[in-house]
């Protein structure tokens, strides 16, 4: 078995930092994002603008040129600037393609082992899968029959109740006497 690389065991190790501000893709803002893109400025490997770096966050606008505001909420819209979303997005997608390839590679370089991986999850998840299907089946089955029960009992006339007697005071039934 060969030695996986340090980047990929380093995924996996924990760090006991929990960043609490703003995520762009799911990574804080302020205590992730804006210091790689610091460095990576400082090494020549990006060039985002410096207003970019220092202002991340910006008020979102109309088209007309008024101040944005969330529809649901009534707070103002805040947006990251262009400059620092679009190199998230080019992160990501590196990131992304760097696992693919990292699969790729294991799946060539070690096929029968990565083979038996795949065998012994197949094997572990099926009576996983197979609770859960079961569980979803009762859960929905239990729902229609309440939701028949429910369209039953509002389309179902009310119960014939005894009519209330259906003589008239002698009063009124007595020929009158002349």
């Amino acid at each position: 078995m060969q030695a996986a690389p340090t980047y990929i065991k380093n995924l996996f190790r924990p760090n006991g930092q929990k960043p609490a501000g703003r995520k762009v893709w799911s990574i804080d803002l302020e205590t992730v994002w804006l210091p790689f893109f610091t460095a990576t400025n400082t090494f020549g490997l990006s060039l985002i603008p410096h207003e970019a770096l220092g202002a991340p966050l910006r008020l979102g606008y109309e088209q007309d040129g008024t101040v944005k505001f969330n529809a649901k909420s009534g707070k103002p819209v805040i947006k990251v600037v262009k400059d620092v979303a679009d190199s998230i997005r080019l992160v990501r997608e590196n990131f992304v393609a760097g696992l693919q390839q990292f699969s790729t590679q294991v799946q060539s370089k070690q096929g029968e082992e990565y083979k038996e991986q795949v065998r012994l999850n197949v094997e572990a998840g099926t009576p996983i899968q197979a609770k859960d299907k079961q569980a979803l089946d009762s859960a929905i089955a239990e729902l229609m029959a309440q939701a028949m029960a429910e369209r039953q009992a509002i389309t179902e006339p009310e119960p014939a109740t005894e009519p209330e007697s259906a003589t008239e005071p002698e009063s009124v039934l007595e020929p009158a006497t002349v």
